[in-house]
């Protein structure tokens, strides 16, 4: 049983597609889809989408990378709309030192205020943690979260990995890993134990090798998960039976039944 654990099924670039596509997926084995919302706007389509797809799961939170527009009065809202949709998660959150990001210091206030929430209601958070592994460590020590969740398209060192895994998050692997030139994220990936991570394609963006320049889909997890097998020298099916229980140790309220 494969799952994503990251997607943006609910963007725009979908809507034409979406019901199509996800026959597809159900085809090639790819049976549950966990997508986090990235803007307040973005909060209200994913609830009445989530209401159609039983196979989604849902977080709701502030996207760092899009935060030029929001205000901090909404994650006053935050709590609220994650008790009333039952969510698996608080996310996505977390911060991006890409070049072109908003002022640090602006996604920090975002961050830290997403966290307490996430906090207050015992849940598990999907962290965006580009190029600031160190910086999202120590928030999550300075506010004491210990509910873990998901460091999302991890591209870290090992050392920086097992901070992670210490907190009680489990490491997100999609596409960069089907690169022939990621060695470090091969490395890594290698050295990890069963219980450390999770697939993902962070569709529409991230393409796997072979499919650059495209919109990225659920369709890739297979071919994500036949990558890992080969770099961890497992079968296909022990991947997938060990990120799908990874997966709903690290999101207790994915409610398995529901599968």
């Amino acid at each position: 049983m494969l799952i994503d654990s990251h997607c943006h099924f609910d963007f725009d670039v979908f809507d034409e597609s979406r019901d199509a596509l996800m026959s597809r997926c159900f085809e090639q084995g790819v049976v549950g889809f966990l997508v986090p919302a990235t803007t307040y706007a973005s909060w209200i389509k994913l609830e009445a989408l989530s209401e159609s797809y039983p196979s989604w799961r849902v977080a709701y939170g502030l996207h760092p990378y899009f935060l030029e527009d929001a205000s901090l009065s909404q994650i006053d809202f935050l709590a609220e709309q994650c008790e009333k949709n039952q969510v698996v998660a608080v996310g996505e959150i977390g911060l991006d030192c890409w070049p072109n990001a908003v002022d640090m210091q602006r996604q920090l206030a975002f961050f830290i205020r997403q966290l307490q929430v996430a906090k207050s209601l015992n849940l598990p958070v999907i962290l965006h943690a580009r190029k600031s592994y160190d910086l999202v460590l120590k928030c999550l020590r300075d506010t004491g979260f210990k509910s873990g969740g998901v460091v999302h398209a991890f591209n870290g060192s090992l050392e920086q990995a097992k901070c992670f895994l210490g907190q009680g998050f489990v490491l997100g692997v999609g596409g960069t890993i089907t690169y022939p030139r990621a060695k470090k994220a091969h490395r890594v990936l290698a050295s990890l134990g069963g219980c450390d991570f999770i697939l993902e394609t962070d569709s529409p963006d991230m393409p796997i090798h072979g499919f650059q320049g495209q919109a990225n889909t659920p369709l890739s997890i297979p071919l994500i998960a036949q990558s890992v097998a080969i770099i961890r020298n497992e079968s296909i099916e022990q991947v997938a039976a060990q990120t799908y229980n990874n997966l709903l140790r690290v999101f207790p309220k994915w409610r398995e039944d529901l599968l």
